[in-house]
């Protein structure tokens, strides 16, 4: 079994399900993780430029080198050995000039800078039997662009979204609830996969204190459930069309006896996930 995670940025996938993928590669699974935007623009300006000097990143830095540096360091503490940075260029180097534009839906003759081809490009290198792919929580154009060309050029059945984060740690009930229709989500305990998955964030420097502000703050954000985690049993985050979404806890055993359960072999595109991670299940609707 070959998995082909999809990142949009160089730190979606570890944010997202790093211990999952630690997890999985632990088990000997070949996982290969492919970054799409992480293009370099020489001299950006703008709002693109400011994306990094509000970072205290100078001007005269390749940012996003810098940027796939780091991600080189969070794949060799996730174990991941074959990874990817594709060339297609974010959202602020297509022409999205603020922040509230990178959140207001994808405009008109946007393609990702060819993200449609470089899937497709993937799909057919890596031959995958599973894609891990953003759910598009948040609503980031480049999520949304990644999400389009998994939904042109996958089956359902061989796609697992995973809810992006750190937009799941920010989303309400009503978001949650719009992702989710009305079916249910996987959970994934990470487990044993926890250090690695902190380690490798924590790779991620550039971006910690934007995103969650600072290390110390990220270590104890992503090492706790979120707060919302009482809606689970009701059933107000799931499925994405025919496939599911995977979130990542880590203390899902507080859970266990108190919760509905649907075992997560009830999915049989997924049947050999629960011989690589020990504490899958599904929260059930009902």
């Amino acid at each position: 079994m070959t998995i082909l995670a999809l990142s949009p940025h160089l730190d979606d996938v570890a944010f997202s399900c790093g211990g999952t993928i630690a997890q999985l590669r632990k088990a000997g699974i070949p996982v290969v993780v492919a970054t799409l935007f992480t293009g370099s623009v020489a001299s950006p300006r703008g709002f693109a430029l400011a994306c990094q000097t509000t970072k205290g990143i100078d001007r005269g830095v390749d940012y996003m080198a810098l940027r796939r540096a780091e991600d080189q360091a969070a794949m060799a503490a996730l174990g991941v050995d074959d990874y990817v940075h594709a060339p297609c260029v974010e959202a602020p180097h297509r022409g999205y000039d603020s922040a509230t534009a990178l959140f207001d839906g994808v405009r008109r003759g946007d393609d990702g800078d060819g993200v449609v081809d470089v899937v497709g490009q993937l799909l057919a290198q890596v031959q995958p039997d599973l894609v891990l792919s953003p759910a598009t929580l948040g609503q980031h154009v480049d999520h949304i662009l990644t999400d389009a060309a998994v939904r042109v050029l996958c089956p359902p059945h061989r796609v697992l979204r995973y809810l992006d984060t750190p937009y799941v740690l920010r989303a309400s009930k009503a978001e949650l609830a719009a992702v989710a229709g009305d079916r249910a989500i996987g959970l994934v305990d990470v487990g044993a996969g926890l250090r690695a998955k902190l380690d490798a964030c924590a790779a991620y420097a550039s971006q910690l204190p934007f995103q969650f502000g600072g290390e110390t703050r990220m270590r104890r954000t992503l090492a706790t459930a979120p707060p919302w985690r009482g809606a689970l049993s009701r059933g107000s985050e799931g499925w994405i069309g025919h496939a599911p979404a995977l979130l990542e806890l880590t203390n899902l055993a507080t859970l266990r006896g108190r919760e509905p359960y649907v075992s997560f072999h009830a999915l049989s595109c997924h049947a050999r996930l629960p011989e690589m991670l020990s504490s899958d299940v599904f929260f059930d609707q009902n």
